[in-house]
């Protein structure tokens, strides 16, 4: 099974220009069909400028070349994989490096343990893995209680009244992100707030000089950047210190403080995830509620699991695995929004797919959102229909591109564990009405999001009357 590391995908278009920047890499052509470079310096870059994203790019490329196919990035091949039987031909050998740690902290500057062996590198993966689950744990009351909160103030909402999606989930996502990685001093709304606008400064920014160089041209938004960052940092860094003085562990940031890590690198672990795993949880919770919206059927389906499964008592950790139909819904979310359209390796020894060579140290790009809405892997792409990984076939080839199995990485267990909580309180209580006449577009970037604020109505849900009772009392 490949080793996607996942999420990398959603650093991609700084991925391309770190890999290519950080290694040295083969000039030798790869021999695989594809574009010629527009221009000697900037190779293809222009022609993905004009399609708006790598994503879009890449779609018009696969349709035009087939299923593996090249460009170029600068002056340098690339080649991108776009099916399901290719991407299971490519086995990387390298199984102890997480690609999108390692291009996430080179963008942002940071090179501790990069240096480390296989076994380092393997323990402190294991490390935070353990550390984020562990806080699930420990504090999943917590995340309840701040699930409910939402959805009480839902509850209070006019039934007319327009409910905005990515505002509101956004603000969730930062609120289960911060409080359980870094402790109770962002109960604070103002702390939140603070966090959430160097959040924001530094995610638009990542990615964008090494496409276009637009941040080296622009010294008021490097300076708005790097502003942003330190600001970030320095709060990481006095959190530290008041969890080092308060000995607790209860939080992902103590599992990191009691470890043998050194501030450094503690420093970066919490920046990965505080950064990666807020946009994911947010667009994951937005994408399923804007589906659930325009799918009555599957939400009422979901409604009638989420009775059976917990009749009228709160989700508990320990459900969660129980509510099958839930995990299809989102399973068929992050396939139908696309919810990471690209991935990337590098070819660390020469590889082959199908009678193709790639050479050593070539950018193999994996085309996700092409496999994703591959109309031979998968039944009427453009469909919401979670019945569909009902399917072996179908089950197999999610898992083989790394969104399930033992190959989901922490930040999208965690995304998935918040979601759940977020559809077993909410549909329980209200239903979900899309707005008649609004489509919500995707914009394939990083993460795919909405392009516009996501809209939606919610009215209380009306419970069914009991069934009458037979002779022996059990409604049978």
């Amino acid at each position: 099974m490949l080793d996607f590391a996942l999420f990398a995908v959603t650093f991609v278009l700084a991925l391309v220009g770190a890999v290519l920047y950080l290694y040295p890499s083969s000039r030798r052509a790869s021999g695989i069909p594809g574009l010629n470079p527009t221009d000697e310096k900037d190779g293809n870059l222009q022609d993905i400028a004009s399609k708006g994203s790598l994503h879009e790019f890449l779609v018009g490329l696969h349709q035009e070349f087939g299923p593996v196919a090249s460009f170029w990035f600068g002056g340098r091949p690339v080649v991108s994989l776009g099916s399901v039987d290719q991407l299971r031909q490519h086995v990387n050998p390298n199984h102890s490096t997480d690609s999108f740690e390692t291009m996430l902290k080179s963008l942002l500057g940071y090179r501790s343990g990069t240096g480390g062996g296989a076994t380092e590198t393997v323990l402190r993966k294991k490390l935070y893995e353990s550390a984020i689950d562990g806080s699930l744990k420990k504090n999943f009351p917590l995340l309840l209680q701040l699930v409910e909160e939402l959805v009480e103030k839902w509850k209070s909402f006019p039934e007319a009244q327009h409910t905005p999606l990515c505002a509101h989930l956004l603000g969730l996502a930062m609120k289960t992100v911060t409080q359980l990685a870094l402790g109770e001093r962002f109960q604070d709304d103002a702390q939140v707030i603070a966090f959430r606008r160097n959040h924001d400064a530094i995610w638009s920014e990542i990615g964008k000089g090494y496409l276009d160089g637009s941040l080296e041209k622009s010294s008021s938004r490097k300076e708005h950047y790097e502003k942003a960052l330190s600001q970030m940092e320095s709060l990481l860094l006095s959190v530290f210190r008041e969890r080092k003085a308060d000995r607790k562990q209860t939080v992902f940031l103590d599992a990191l403080l009691q470890s043998s890590l050194s501030e450094r690198q503690i420093l970066e672990d919490c920046m990965v995830f505080t950064l990666a795993g807020s946009v994911i949880t947010a667009n994951l919770c937005v994408w399923a509620l804007h589906f659930l919206s325009a799918s009555e059927d599957v939400q009422d389906r979901l409604y009638q699991e989420l009775q059976e499964v917990l009749g009228s008592d709160p989700v508990s950790l320990d459900k969660v695995p129980q509510l099958r139909y839930c995990q299809l819904v989102l399973n068929e979310t992050v396939r139908t929004a696309k919810l990471t359209p690209v991935a990337a390796r590098l070819q660390e020894v020469e590889g082959k797919v199908d009678q193709h060579v790639i050479p050593k140290e070539t950018l193999v790009v994996y085309a996700l959102g092409v496999v994703l809405q591959d109309g031979k892997t998968w039944n009427v792409p453009y469909r919401f229909d979670p019945d569909r990984f009902e399917e072996e076939p179908a089950r197999k080839s999610f898992c083989l591109l790394g969104f399930s199995g033992n190959q989901t990485c922490p930040e999208l267990r965690f995304a998935y564990t918040v979601a759940t909580v977020l559809l077993a309180t909410l549909v329980r209580q209200l239903k979900l009405h899309q707005l008649e006449g609004h489509v919500s577009e995707v914009r394939s970037e990083l993460v795919s999001s909405p392009r516009d604020e996501t809209w939606v109505t919610v009215s209380r849900r009306r419970t069914e009357p009991p069934e009458p009772s037979g002779p022996s009392g059990t409604g049978q």
